[in-house]
Formats: C-alpha cells, sequence, structure tokens
C-alpha cells in the first residue's frame, strides 16, 4: 500500500476523486472474466470496488479469486461516484491486500434460516444489513435519550446493580454476597433514583436490569436496559406530561436522523409521525370497560395482559396511557390515590400497533406509615427497606418517576415483531450464549 489515506466508507464523499484506502469485510464478488467486483462494508456503509484486469498487475487480479464471504480486506483506489453502486460510491481498484481470509463455509449464507440458527450464530448474524439498521437506531435512541435530559437540567446517576432491596414482585437473580446473605441482580434502580432525587432535584438512571420471570413472549428478555427518571415535587399528572414529551422526542429524533435505517428495515414511518403529543388519558376502569366491549375477560382487579393491551391501543394512532390501576396490581411504592384508596397513583404508557407497554410510571407513596403497612404487607425485609423508609422520615417530598424499557421501544420503533434483534447479544430464559 502506498501514502494514500485510510478512510472510512462513511467518508469516501470528501474524498471524490481522490486516491484512499478502505479495510472492511467482503460481502459479495462478482467477475466477467475482465472486469471484477467485490462490494465492502466496514461499519459506516458499503462499497463496490472495481477491479479491471488489463489496468492491475497479475498479482493483484489472481488475488482476487481468493476473496471470499467476509475476508477481509485493505483495498487501495480511486474513491468516485456512483450512483448505481451500493452506498453511492465505488473504488477503481489498484491494490488488494487480504487481511484475514474467510473459509468458503461462512455459517450465514444467502438462503432462508430458522431463528434459533441465527440466535446461535449471533455473532455473525450482527454484521447483516437489517442487524446493523437496528443497532444504528438503537444507538441513535441512546443518546437522545441523554440529549433529552442534559437539556432540561437532569443529573444522570448510577445505581447499583447489586442490591438487597426489590422494586417488583417478578422474579430475582440472586447471588451469594460474602458474609451478607443474598444480593439481587437488579430490577430497576429506581429506589435508588429517588434517594438521589431527593439530593439533586431531577436525577435519571440508565442500565442495566435484571428479571428473572420465565417468559417466552417476543416482549421479553432476561437482562435489559432501562432508563428510569425521578423527579422531586412532580405528581402523576406532571409525570405524564414528561413522559409524553419523552417518547415524542425518541420517535422524531429517529425520523430526523435515521431515514436509510428505518427504510431498510422498510417501516411504515406514517405510524411514527403520527405520535405526536398530548398522548390519549384512560383511567383503569375506562380501559376495562373498552376491552370487555371487545371480548376479553378481565374484570376489574386485574392486572391487563398483552391482549387487553393490544385492544386499548387498536382505536389510537399515538400512545395511550392507562391511569390509577387497582393497589393490589401494582408495586407497593405506588402512591395510594385519595380519590379512590383502592387504587394507586400511576400509569402504563402502551405504544400503538400493538407493541404494549413500554413505560410504568407512577407518583411514589411519599406517606412514611402508608408505605410501612404496604412493605409489611408484602413480606419484605424491613432490615432492607429502613434506608427507603428514611426518606419518608426526614423531609418527605412528592415525587414521580417512571421507566422506559428500551429494548421495547426500539423494537415499536423499528417495528420488529420480537425483543430479540434489539440487543446485541439477548438473553432469554433459554438462551445465554453466544
Amino acid at each position: 500500500m502506498s501514502s494514500a489515506p485510510f478512510v472510512r466508507i462513511a467518508e469516501l464523499p470528501a474524498h471524490a476523486g481522490q486516491q484512499v484506502v478502505i479495510r472492511g469485510w467482503v460481502t459479495h464478488v462478482r467477475s466477467s472474466g475482465k472486469i471484477a467486483f467485490a462490494v465492502i462494508r466496514d461499519g459506516t456503509g458499503t462499497c463496490q470496488t472495481v477491479f479491471v484486469k488489463t489496468q492491475l498487475p497479475t498479482e493483484v487480479w489472481e488475488r482476487f479469486s481468493q476473496l471470499t464471504t467476509e475476508t477481509s480486506v485493505a483495498i487501495e483506489g480511486e474513491a468516485r461516484a456512483e450512483p448505481r453502486a451500493p452506498g453511492g460510491f465505488e473504488i477503481g481498484v489498484t491494490s488488494l491486500a487480504i487481511i484475514g481470509p474467510s473459509p468458503i463455509d461462512y455459517p450465514i449464507q444467502p438462503k432462508e434460516h430458522g431463528i434459533d440458527f441465527l440466535l446461535d450464530n449471533r455473532h455473525f448474524w450482527l454484521r447483516s444489513p437489517r442487524q446493523r439498521a437496528i443497532a444504528v437506531i438503537r444507538s441513535e435512541i441512546e443518546q437522545a435519550i441523554h440529549d433529552f435530559f442534559y437539556e432540561r437540567g437532569f443529573l444522570r446517576v448510577d445505581t447499583p446493580i447489586l442490591t438487597a432491596a426489590i422494586g417488583e414482585r417478578s422474579g430475582l437473580f440472586a447471588t451469594e454476597y460474602f458474609d451478607e446473605g443474598n444480593a439481587y441482580l437488579a430490577q430497576t434502580g429506581q429506589l435508588y433514583g429517588e434517594a438521589a432525587a431527593a439530593a439533586f432535584g431531577k436525577i435519571y438512571t440508565f442500565g442495566p436490569t435484571f428479571r428473572a420471570e420465565k417468559s417466552k413472549t417476543r416482549r421479553h428478555l432476561t437482562e435489559f436496559w432501562m432508563i428510569e427518571p425521578e423527579v422531586a415535587w412532580n405528581d402523576s399528572a406532571a409525570n405524564m406530561v414528561l413522559q409524553e414529551d419523552f417518547v415524542a422526542y425518541l420517535v422524531q429524533r429517529v425520523l430526523e436522523r435515521r431515514a436509510p435505517e428505518l427504510a431498510e428495515l422498510e417501516r411504515d414511518v406514517t405510524k411514527l409521525q403520527a405520535v405526536k403529543v398530548p398522548f390519549v388519558r384512560l383511567d383503569y376502569a375506562e380501559a376495562v370497560a373498552i376491552v370487555q366491549r371487545k371480548g376479553s375477560a378481565t374484570v376489574w382487579g386485574d392486572d391487563l395482559g398483552a391482549e387487553d393491551e393490544a385492544l386499548i391501543v387498536a382505536d389510537y394512532d399515538r400512545p395511550v396511557f392507562v391511569m390509577n390501576y387497582p393497589k393490589e396490581a401494582k408495586a407497593f411504592y405506588m402512591k395510594e390515590n385519595p380519590d379512590d384508596p383502592r387504587t394507586v397513583l400511576c400509569n402504563d404508557c402502551l405504544a400503538p400497533e400493538g407493541y404494549g407497554e413500554i413505560i410504568g410510571g407512577s407518583q411514589r407513596e411519599d406517606d412514611y406509615d402508608k408505605l410501612l403497612a404496604r412493605i409489611t404487607a408484602e413480606g419484605l425485609p424491613l432490615d432492607a427497606y429502613n434506608w427507603y423508609l428514611d426518606l419518608r422520615r426526614y423531609g418527605t417530598f412528592t415525587h414521580a418517576g417512571f421507566g422506559l424499557g428500551l429494548e421495547r421501544t426500539v423494537a415499536w420503533i423499528c417495528g420488529l415483531q420480537h425483543i430479540r434483534e434489539v440487543i446485541a447479544f439477548p438473553r432469554m430464559m433459554h438462551r445465554l450464549r453466544p
């Protein structure tokens, strides 16, 4: 290779007419005998490279015949615009170096593969254009999350993954913790977020969470990422305003910046363009009446399942809030509704198109005695929650927050039918590898 600069494929438009070096992996090759083509990807894009036999040293032309799927290469040549080529640019090759050969039995071939096979080969499946598009959209959403809260003066707080206190009723992953007994992989950062809100006013946490639920649905992972803001002095109504502003911001960000990736996924963007504030608000009792009219056997007091959620959103083109669930259906930390003590001041935010709950939020119980009674009724160990009760002993305050499941949100925005594609290496009930 000469002294030509190394550039990423995405940077080629700035180097039109120049001699450059690109490095990447081969996705396709074809030859007509005197002219040959290799399509290269490097993670930032794809580029067609053109080999003309009469213009190349014999050893370079012969080296082309060694190229197979996923061979890693360094290619030098002139960068030039070519609208018919993948990515809109091509390289007129002058030199080729093979960095890492790839056997011809590369596991993922251009044919239909079963999902279990693809997940077993997830380390290769990630290289496909579809998986890249999903990963790029996820990354854009993650950056948008940080931007949204930064622009609004929130402080990010990192909360423990190992904890003695639980936040939800679902299953726990336990591990021995020295001489302290069991520790649990965090189901939520919320309880610690509440302490941070008392210190800093408005905060958010963003990290992995773990639920040992024996569920095989398309909406569940055992390890997933949660975004959990907590805001001092927000009540349930203000909490929902923050949620709808947040969700609408994320959707708009992807529409504005990731149109090519949405197109790769064949996403109907008109569905996303309809996501505007305000969102629909339904009381739990109204929601139960709706699903009953549509044939559901759900009665007042039941939690709403995935089928119920699909029935609720079917008549709307934007997310729907269901508010004020029965106390017994929700977590111990939610504030009792003063207008109906059978219920708590909470909400679920249901995504349209049948994607279900993407947010669970609530005003937190700020009354010491009521919170203590709920912890006791749930049979939770008081010694693990004394510090949490202290927040009500010393300067209790109105506060509210929510948790947005990143993977469910990405699946909805991408228009995917299963959550397993939206995280690089999904962890499910029967999948721990790769």
